[in-house]
């Protein structure tokens, strides 16, 4: 498989965690059948910041932490929008991260 490929496969799982909602990098490795490459679903995402219509902001570490926020621009962008959603976060971490975790392996 390409790393293109890849990566769009990537951005089809992002478009479709639900509003509100967030998923971790591990997790949409697992679910494309590449449970190791989780940080490879870090890169996906990194670079699609271009496309706005994928919501990367929706991906967080598997603690909840906000660990793609420095890829963002302004210094709090991505807990902003997750918080426009109504995700709560303090100290760049999801609160209520086990009810507002989505996975796509159990949708």
């Amino acid at each position: 498989m390409s790393q293109e490929s890849f990566f769009e496969r990537v951005y089809e799982v992002t478009k479709s965690i639900p509003y509100g909602r967030v998923s971790t990098y591990g997790a949409i490795a697992r679910f494309l059948g590449t449970p190791r490459s989780a940080r490879m679903v870090g890169w996906a995402l990194n670079a699609s910041h271009v496309d706005e219509s994928i919501p990367a902001h929706r991906v967080v570490n598997r603690k909840g932490l906000l660990t793609g926020k420095h890829h963002f621009k302004g210094t709090n962008l991505m807990q902003q929008l997750l918080e426009s959603e109504g995700v709560e976060v303090e100290n760049n971490v999801v609160l209520d991260f086990k009810t507002k975790f989505w996975d796509p392996n159990s949708s």
